[in-house]
């Protein structure tokens, strides 16, 4: 959110409501609406589903036609309009969710519903960065049983990979991270070993390479940096 608010690299698009995680209620639906009532507890999702299109149907992709992510686009789809406005001018959506409002206005394509007993303040960060990481491990990486996994960044994005590689059995999952403080924490999410990069005086990957006879079977790069992806990318057979 930040990255598209100081619209680096971007098309701006302003003024418009920014946000994508949050939990919430459905307060009202609109016409043709039939799988969601006033009431359901649900999560916003900005990667939504048509569940029609082509890519919605593949085992493959869910970069659904209608509703892929697109941040150029400040309007609801079928009428081309913004749904928030003051003093009469427009106010833009952001990936079709805009969550940082107490209301907000989406396809229903991009709500999940969830049980209502589920804690809205615990359950929201399921709608991007806990899922985000879980599938990178779980959907995309896919480690065997026994194997090793090297997550580089153990925010919460890298804490849900690390968790995605325990449940798939891994049995060493090394965390990299420059703060210390989280590696406790990271415990509780499967992580056996940790690597803080400012401990060597050799660039990382030759660090896990070392302490793999090679290098690990797979890796999550969960920071965004540039220089991470390259040392997950080197210290891996994948």
């Amino acid at each position: 959110d930040v990255y598209f608010w100081e619209a680096k690299g971007q098309n701006p698009v302003f003024p418009r409501i920014l946000g994508h995680e949050a939990g919430g209620v459905v307060e009202s639906v609109g016409e043709g609406v039939t799988n969601l009532q006033p009431g359901d507890h649900v999560l916003p999702v900005f990667t939504g589903e048509c569940k029609e299109c082509a890519h919605c149907k593949s085992e493959e992709s869910n970069m659904c036609d209608l509703l892929r992510i697109n941040t150029d686009r400040g309007v609801m789809i079928h009428d081309e309009k913004s749904r928030f406005s003051i003093n009469g001018k427009p106010i833009f959506h952001f990936v079709g969710t805009s969550t940082f409002s107490e209301y907000t206005v989406v396809h229903v394509g991009c709500l999940a519903k969830i049980n209502p007993e589920a804690p809205l303040d615990k359950v929201c960060v399921l709608s991007c960065g806990i899922s985000t990481g879980l599938g990178a491990t779980l959907n995309v990486a896919k480690p065997k049983k026994g194997s090793s996994v090297a997550v580089f960044g153990l925010g919460a994005v890298g804490l849900a990979a690390a968790e995605g590689a325990r449940i798939a059995g891994a049995s060493r999952i090394i965390g990299v991270d420059l703060n210390a403080n989280r590696f406790e924490l990271a415990k509780k999410f499967g992580v056996t070993e940790f690597v803080n990069p400012k401990d060597y005086k050799k660039p990382v990957q030759e660090v896990i390479a070392d302490m793999t006879n090679g290098g690990v079977d797979k890796s999550v790069e969960c920071t965004g940096h540039v220089g991470a992806m390259i040392s997950a990318f080197e210290c891996a057979f994948m």
